[in-house]
């Protein structure tokens, strides 16, 4: 399911600007937007099971966002007032054109298994009033253009129009005013301030020593690693919760770089002993500064998904063991462990960041970072299987 067509597709994303008729930061893409987003639908979700008791089907939330990431690709950039237009007047021959531009583009997306264009039509004809899951991501939706938006508004200040957008968003979020949590987040309090904190790996840029196209952010990249975990999942039949935690734990993997920023492998391999303090560091510096912002019965989740996340875990009698994935496929694929592929997540990582590389180098601007960084990861996993997944095949589809 994993094809090199579809990565590139995901990657497009980093080539979206946003806002680009207004000023704005620099390299403000959709690739970003899009992953702000899915960690203000988890929020928002969880409050909602919190407040609500509502047990959600979280498998349908990470696959409708992966949709609609799919979705805006193929339309790119069109302004949203245009672009709600046309799906009102033109939604449902709108959404055909785009799963059928996916089709011939993506091998792979109609396999046996897991038939996601088949799932993404379906979920194109839900109305987000019937469908919770969607009506949070809705939400989520408005709630990080709202966070953008907030930046950018005193840089335009006077600019035609730019009231107009204001109420325009506004108006939506009031529109999701029902759910617990965007109530919450109105009040601008502690949670407000995790998901103000998360946003600025946005602007923590990958691989910050070199000159690269496209740019992507440590934000973006969270996103590109939670999609390339989830797809994989699903390739070795992982069950619901083991899904659940592949994706999640993918999308939080860099928490800690929005207190420690992006210090790189070779700076943590330089000492004997460093990576450890540095752990040590990001460990307090989440229980001191992030986990604060969240409600207390969050924090063992993310202490799950953060803590050894690159490691293969499962919780067995209320204790966290590690073991490999091949052990989980074999004999703890159920619910009831539930189970986390670090090493599933970590090869996810360093493919994207493989990834990086190649896209910049074929762009033509490549440095000595780059170069080395390409050969040193190609070199280590050229012929890896990881939790049953041929991440060699994969690293040889980008060969320079």
């Amino acid at each position: 399911m994993l094809r090199k067509e579809l990565l590139e597709l995901l990657f497009e994303a980093a080539s979206i600007q946003r806002w680009n008729d207004h000023i704005r930061p620099d390299h403000f893409t959709e690739l970003d937007k899009q992953a702000h987003k899915m960690v203000y639908a988890y929020v928002l979700a969880k409050i909602e099971e919190a407040d609500h008791g509502i047990k959600f089907e979280w498998q349908r939330l990470i696959e409708g966002g992966l949709f609609e990431f799919l979705h805006r690709i193929v339309l790119t950039d069109i302004k949203p007032p245009v672009y709600y237009r046309l799906m009102a007047e033109k939604g449902e021959q709108l959404n055909s054109w785009v799963l059928e531009k996916l089709e011939s583009k993506i091998p792979g997306l109609r396999d046996l298994q897991t038939d996601i264009l088949e799932k993404m039509d379906q979920y194109f004809r839900l109305s987000g009033r019937a469908n919770l899951e969607k009506r949070i991501l809705q939400a989520a939706h408005y709630l990080a253009t709202n966070w953008e938006f907030k930046l950018i508004y005193r840089l335009n200040e006077g600019l035609y129009g730019l009231e107009e957008t204001k109420a325009a968003i506004a108006n939506q979020i009031e529109e999701h005013y029902d759910l617990a949590g965007v109530q919450k987040l109105a009040l601008g309090k502690k949670t407000s301030n995790f998901l103000d904190l998360v946003g600025q790996l946005r602007f923590q840029q990958r691989w910050a020593q070199s000159p690269r196209v496209p740019k992507t952010s440590v934000m973006g990249h969270m996103l590109i690693v939670a999609m390339m975990s989830y797809f994989c999942s699903l390739e070795i039949r992982a069950c619901p919760k083991r899904l659940y935690n592949n994706y999640f734990a993918a999308l939080f993997h860099d928490l800690p770089e929005v207190l420690t920023r992006d210090i790189v492998s070779p700076v943590k391999r330089s000492v004997a002993g460093l990576e450890k303090i540095i752990k040590d560091i990001e460990h307090r510096q989440l229980e001191e500064r992030i986990f604060p912002l969240l409600p207390a019965e969050w924090h063992d989740e993310l202490r799950y998904f953060t803590e050894n996340e690159f490691a293969c875990k499962i919780i067995e009698n209320n204790r966290i063991r590690f073991i490999s994935s091949e052990e989980i496929s074999r004999d703890f694929n159920h619910d009831q462990y539930s189970p986390l592929d670090g090493e599933l997540i970590k090869a996810c990582d360093q493919l994207a960041a493989y990834i990086e590389t190649f896209l910049s180098i074929s762009h033509g601007i490549k440095s000595s970072h780059l170069v080395e960084g390409n050969r040193q990861l190609y070199n280590r996993y050229n012929n890896q299987v990881v939790a049953g997944i041929n991440f060699g095949q994969l690293y040889s589809n980008f060969k320079i």
